[in-house]
């Protein structure tokens, strides 16, 4: 009877002990969960830190591509020991970059020094000329201080009228000298901005359409993903597609198609806000990010450019059997969700565009639709 009695005491306790453990399972899950964000925000962090620089000695894009892997790494391996080896390898990385991005400054800070030394001598020159001019100054004022010399009235307004004119020539010519000197030399850096700017623009603008390119959108998505980590920021990606386009360069020829690709993305900018990003996605698909809005006034933005593409007629050149041509497309509607990655996200936005064109195309469709 004893032994029945203690039995029946464990059995009593059994349920207080499982939730016990349950509750300790659930904190150490919570636990896991704010490290891994932690970490993920501190990778965030290390990316910014990293300048932008794409030098043989320091290679930022690969590092911060190389950062976005070991975020993704950590979201998704779940086992302790490969995340132990995956951070060994990577921590030597790390350290290679940041001794390496030490070292170019390093570099840079003597060039620097030349660059300063190399100007301090350039100022010595002018001021050299400056001495000059202020010589002749000088002359001119010594003139006309001789002047108290002179008895005759007549001959000290001659004189003086003459040191007057002198002395306004210097200056003028002086005056003019500098403002050559210095209209050239911001001709030269207004040049090398805008060469600057140019080079930096077409890196990333589509050749065709004149939106961003796919470089331009990854890097754009990256960048929103990235602050998501550290405060919240959602978006929706709208991801396009020309129904049956191939259809239309068989028929039409490549060159309408050209003009069909152009007139969508144009299409495209008539529903975008300033702060809304459209790109090229690939051959007939294009991406347009919105921040800020929620998933059912992104479908209604999506439906109402699907709409007006399918309202819009195209005259064709007089040597095509059909004159005019109409086009529709497909659009499959994402957002942002906690924890994604880029590919996560477009993913689910493929996924939504896909189910558009197999229920008949010309239309919206999200991922709560196909959830």
């Amino acid at each position: 009877m004893l032994f029945a009695r203690d039995r029946s005491a464990a059995t009593e306790q059994e349920p207080e002990i499982v939730d016990d453990l349950k509750q300790q399972l659930a904190d150490r899950q919570e636990h896991n969960a704010f490290l891994l964000e932690t970490i993920r925000s501190l990778l965030v962090f290390l990316k910014d830190f990293s300048m932008d620089l794409n030098e043989a000695e320091v290679d930022s894009g690969r590092f911060r591509q190389e950062i976005d892997a070991l975020s993704e790494k950590f979201a998704n391996t779940p086992k302790t020991r490969s995340l132990a080896g995956i951070y060994r390898r990577f921590k030597k990385k790390i350290y290679a970059f940041i001794t390496g991005q030490k070292s170019y400054l390093a570099a840079r800070e003597a060039e620097f020094k030349e660059i300063i030394d190399l100007l301090t001598r350039a100022m010595a020159a002018l001021d050299a000329d400056n001495q000059v001019f202020n010589q002749a100054i000088y002359r001119q004022a010594e003139k006309i201080e001789d002047l108290k010399q002179l008895d005759d009235i007549r001959k000290i307004k001659t004189s003086l009228s003459v040191g007057v004119d002198r002395l306004r020539t210097a200056v003028r010519e002086k005056r003019m000298k500098d403002n050559r000197r210095l209209e050239r030399l911001s001709k030269r850096v207004q040049t090398l901005h805008r060469e600057l700017e140019a080079t930096r623009a077409e890196s990333m603008t589509d050749g065709l359409t004149g939106v961003s390119n796919r470089k331009a959108l990854d890097g754009h998505l990256i960048d929103l993903v990235e602050r998501n980590h550290a405060r919240r920021e959602p978006f929706c990606i709208l991801l396009l597609d020309i129904d049956d386009f191939k259809a239309v360069n068989d028929t039409f020829g490549h060159q309408v198609g050209d003009r069909v690709l152009i007139a969508v993305a144009g299409q495209c900018r008539t529903i975008i806000r300033d702060n809304d990003f459209i790109a090229r996605y690939g051959g007939e698909e294009f991406a347009v990010v919105i921040p800020g809005i929620s998933l059912r006034v992104a479908r209604k933005r999506a439906q109402q450019l699907c709409r007006r593409i399918a309202e819009t007629h195209y005259e064709l050149d007089e040597e095509q059997e059909q004159r005019v041509l109409g086009v529709t497309v497909s659009i499959g509607v994402s957002r942002y969700r906690r924890g994604d990655s880029v590919s996560s996200v477009l993913k689910r936005a493929d996924k939504a565009l896909y189910a558009a064109k197999g229920a008949g195309k010309n239309q919206v469709v999200t991922e709560k639709q196909v959830s």
